[in-house]
């Protein structure tokens, strides 16, 4: 008995030893459960537009009473009952005043998901960090200066914790920016990326959105709030996160960036999008215009939301310019679009999706060497080294441009890269590890949309 109580003992001390050398951020497959903390965009539900096998199906929501929360639910609903590929979320939902402590307290997860009231976002972060939950959060996770700074603080704290912070960076899942990324790392085609300047950047990511679109096959249904940039952020901090992000991604691949070093912010700018009460309650639901967002109306009524915004800066040398407007509704058979060009010493890498290319993303290099013998035997021996990671691509050499035909099966569409993020991190919680860049990377973005944020109010004064 004494030797089977000694052997238990060190048994015992030997699993404790194993479980601190590894380290609290590993999480078993089996474990992975997902808290919707909450919700008010339609972001959150898209990560459950798939199912995952690492991540269990019963699913804690806590959030205050509201549309918000009844949106939400009716998503996951909406997914479970369709007839192609159902998911089966199993929604255990807490409403109530006291959801955050609730949460916080009765620890029913381990994984925060968090998208909605921007505002609140930061708090939310840093909250869940400080109870020892990883989280996976929507962008913007700053909407300014103040959110940076406890974000920053969040990002220290997590690292003690041995928890991971991460924001949903979907564009990186889309093929033609995978595309320029790829062909940017082969300098005998691309060269290396030009210093250009302020007025003729070296790259350039632009995008357009629309407040009135279709999710999911139907109407989106916005919050009020998503019109006040005091709850949402300002079009310079929210999606200017995907357009930095990219060009951090596909310029300085796998590199650890420093906010202090390697960014100098040159100019900033900001401008409205006027939205009628009559566009506002077809977007809404709402019938009149809640009191936060009475200050922004113009004489005639309208709303001046500032989803506007351009940031003109240089990343280790390197001039780079961000823009994102938007407007009210997007042409029949167009959606939100993109555009980008990275201008290297060889050629420039490019991606439209205007009128002229059906409104579908087109990936190009263009370039006068091509007319070269010698350039174009090195470009199709590059060109079969990169169709290795995508079978199936082709392109037409026409003139100076060679002009991609990419299959559909590559054409996912935005909702599809919500489940390629979501299997990413999933995948560095089962390994219990992230990549070294991802955090010191995220701060760099944050820093930059938030200060330039700050630029742009002090000169539109």
């Amino acid at each position: 008995m004494d030797m089977f109580w000694k052997i238990s003992m060190f048994l015992l001390v030997f699993v404790l030893m194993l479980h601190a050398l590894i380290g609290q951020n590993v999480v078993d497959n089996k474990e992975i459960r997902l808290i919707t903390l909450h919700p008010g965009h339609f972001h959150a539900a898209l990560i459950q537009k798939s199912m995952y096998p690492q991540l269990s199906p019963i699913v804690q929501v806590y959030a205050p009473a509201g549309t918000d929360v009844e949106l939400h639910l009716a998503r996951i609903n909406a997914y479970n009952k369709r007839t192609d590929k159902p998911t089966q979320w199993d929604e255990k939902v807490y409403i109530g005043k006291d959801y955050l402590s609730r949460m916080l307290a009765e620890k029913k997860g381990n994984v925060v998901m968090l998208a909605g009231n921007n505002k609140l976002k930061t708090k939310y972060i840093s909250d869940a960090v400080s109870a020892g939950f990883h989280v996976f959060a929507d962008k913007p996770m700053a909407i300014n200066a103040a959110g940076f700074n406890l974000l920053e603080k969040a990002f220290k704290l997590a690292d003690q914790k041995k928890v991971f912070i991460y924001d949903v960076m979907t564009e990186r899942y889309e093929i033609t920016s995978m595309l320029q990324k790829a062909f940017s790392e082969f300098e005998e085609v691309f060269g290396v990326l030009q210093n250009g300047s302020v007025d003729n950047p070296a790259v350039i990511k632009e995008s357009i959105h629309h407040f009135y679109k279709e999710v999911s096959g139907s109407p989106l249904q916005r919050p009020g709030w998503f019109y006040d940039v005091t709850q949402e952020g300002e079009g310079i901090v929210d999606v200017t996160t995907h357009l930095v992000d990219l060009i951090q991604w596909s310029c300085f691949p796998d590199q650890i960036l420093n906010y202090e070093k390697d960014i100098k912010l040159w100019e900033a700018k900001r401008w409205a999008t006027l939205i009628t009460p009559a566009q506002f309650q077809t977007s809404t639901k709402l019938t009149q215009v809640p009191e936060y967002l009475k200050n922004t109306l113009n004489p005639e009524g309208q709303l001046a939301v500032f989803s506007n915004g351009q940031i003109d800066y240089q990343i280790r040398g390197h001039f780079a310019r961000v823009k994102v407007t938007w407007a009210w509704q997007a042409e029949p058979g167009a959606g939100d679009t993109h555009y980008s060009i990275m201008r290297g010493t060889n050629a420039s890498l490019v991606i439209r999706q205007g009128a002229e290319q059906g409104y579908q993303p087109v990936f190009s290099v263009e370039t006068n060497r091509f007319k070269e013998v010698a350039y174009r035997n090195t470009f199709e021996r590059v060109f079969r080294e990169v169709a290795k990671s995508f079978p199936g691509i082709s392109y037409i050499l026409i003139g100076n441009t060679a002009v991609f035909d990419i299959p559909n099966v590559y054409k996912e569409g935005h909702e599809a890269h919500f489940a390629r993020v979501t299997e990413k991190y999933l995948d560095f919680l089962a390994k219990g590890k992230m990549p070294e860049w991802e955090v010191p990377n995220m701060l760099v973005k944050y820093k930059l949309t938030t200060e330039a944020l700050n630029m742009a109010l002090k000169k539109s004064k």
